[in-house]
C-alpha cells in the first residue's frame, strides 16, 4: 500500500509541474489536498471486499505527507457517502454495499415483525396543514384544502428506524384525529371508520442526507446517508388514499429486490 500511495501522490507532484506554461499545475493546485486523498482512497476501497479495514489516520498522513486533519476530513466525506464505516473503538472500514429492494404495499409494522423485530411508533406531530399545490394534486382535493398531517417516528426492538409523515384528506376522513386514540393503527383506523383499504401504490426512492432534526431523533450524525421514501397510495377503485414520506436511516435499513422477466 505504501507503493501505491507514493505513486499516486508523485504522480499528483508530477501534474501539478509538468505544465510549462503553469496552466496545468494552477488547476491541479484549486483541487483540495483533502480531495484528491478522498479520490485515492475511493479508488482503493473499490477494489476490496466489504470489511477490510481502512489504514490508521496516523499511517496515511504520513505516507500522503499530509495532515491528520485533511485525512480526517477524507476519511469522513466517504462515511458519509457510505463507501466507509466507522466502528467506534476498532477503526475504518470498508462498508458493505447498498441493496435496493422494491418495497410491497405492507404497513412499517408488518414489515419489522417479518423481521423479527418489535415495531413500536412515537407521535411526533399531528395537526391540520392547508394543501398547496401538490399536496391537492397528489390527494385530489382542491388547493387550500385541509389536510391532516401524521408525523411519527419509527422504532424497532427500541431503535429509531425512520421518521414517517403521512398526509391524508381532512374532507375524505372527517374525524380521523379522533379515530387515532382509539386505533393505534392507521391502516386500521382507515378499515374499520371509514372502509377504506389500500389496494396499490407508486412508490419512489431516494438518498439525502441526515438534516440536524433528523439525525436528533433518530441518533445518527448529521449529514449521514439516509433513504427518502415517498409512496402514494390508492384504494381498490383508483381514489389517492394517502402520501406518505419516510426518511430511513441508510446504516440500518436495505432494501431487497426480486426482479422477474416480463412474459413474452
Amino acid at each position: 500500500m505504501e507503493t501505491e500511495g507514493a505513486t499516486a501522490a508523485a504522480a499528483a507532484t508530477t501534474t501539478a509541474e509538468s505544465d510549462g506554461n503553469g496552466s496545468n499545475g494552477a488547476r491541479t493546485a484549486r483541487v483540495p489536498k483533502y480531495y484528491r486523498l478522498k479520490r485515492h482512497l475511493l479508488e482503493m476501497t473499490e477494489t476490496l471486499p466489504p470489511g477490510t479495514p481502512v489504514p490508521p489516520e496516523r499511517t496515511l498522513a504520513a505516507e500522503f505527507d499530509t495532515s491528520r486533519t485533511t485525512v480526517r476530513q477524507a476519511l469522513q466525506e466517504l462515511v458519509v457517502e457510505g463507501r466507509l464505516e466507522r466502528i467506534q473503538g476498532k477503526g475504518t472500514f470498508v462498508a458493505k454495499p447498498k441493496v435496493s429492494q422494491a418495497l410491497q404495499l405492507t404497513s412499517y409494522t408488518e414489515d419489522m415483525k417479518a423481521q423479527g423485530l418489535e415495531p413500536t411508533s412515537q407521535l411526533l406531530d399531528i395537526g391540520y396543514v392547508t394543501a398547496d399545490d401538490r399536496l391537492s394534486g397528489l390527494l385530489d382535493i382542491a388547493a387550500g384544502g385541509r389536510v391532516l398531517r401524521i408525523e411519527r417516528l419509527r422504532l424497532a426492538s427500541g431503535e429509531p428506524m425512520a421518521i414517517e409523515t403521512t398526509h391524508l384528506s381532512a374532507k375524505r376522513f372527517p374525524a380521523l384525529r379522533r379515530s387515532l386514540v382509539k386505533y393505534t393503527s392507521l391502516y386500521t383506523a382507515l378499515a374499520e371508520v371509514y372502509d377504506v383499504r389500500l389496494a396499490e401504490a407508486e412508490e419512489t426512492i431516494e438518498t439525502s442526507l441526515a438534516t440536524p432534526r433528523e439525525a436528533g431523533l433518530l441518533g445518527t450524525d448529521v449529514g449521514l446517508p439516509m433513504l427518502m421514501l415517498s409512496r402514494h397510495s390508492r384504494d381498490a377503485s383508483g381514489e389517492p388514499v394517502e402520501w406518505v414520506r419516510s426518511v430511513y436511516r441508510g446504516d440500518r435499513y436495505k432494501f431487497v429486490a426480486r426482479l422477474q422477466r416480463p412474459n413474452d
